[in-house]
């Protein structure tokens, strides 16, 4: 079946995944996703993740974390959809939960957070806000 929008896809599962408790969740990969679980486990959202090769299409396993039972990750939302793109410029970047959490910037540079895209002077699509 074809997904209209598999980065909405990609977070669904692991928003699910991280509600069910589950340890771990497989996702059909692409390289965005990939920069994607990089920056989800550079800001200690998630414990780790592997890209595994297979004939069809590749697999991301991404490992969820964990402190005292409660998820690391409490929350992802997708900004920029197919249907409504979402830009902002360098000096308008969003900041989620006063610095708490992380937006995600889709830039000339490639995926960066707001952090980095901040440092960089760099503006371009606000993919989703993680906290």
């Amino acid at each position: 079946m074809a997904v209209t929008d598999p980065i909405a896809d990609y977070l669904t599962r692991i928003r699910n995944a991280s509600n069910a408790k589950k340890i771990r969740v497989d996702i059909p990969s692409s390289k965005m996703k990939v920069s994607l679980s990089d920056i989800l486990k550079k800001y200690n959202f998630i414990e780790d993740y592997a890209v595994i090769e297979d004939d069809k299409q590749n697999i991301i396993r991404v490992v969820l974390k964990y402190r005292g039972g409660v998820a690391a990750l409490s929350g992802l939302k997708r900004i920029s959809k197919p249907g409504l793109r979402i830009y902002t410029g360098s000096e308008e970047i969003p900041r989620v939960l006063s610095g708490l959490g992380i937006a995600v910037i889709s830039t000339s540079k490639g995926l960066l957070s707001d952090k980095e895209a901040r440092s960089l002077s760099i503006g371009g699509e606000v993919v989703c806000h993680i906290w």
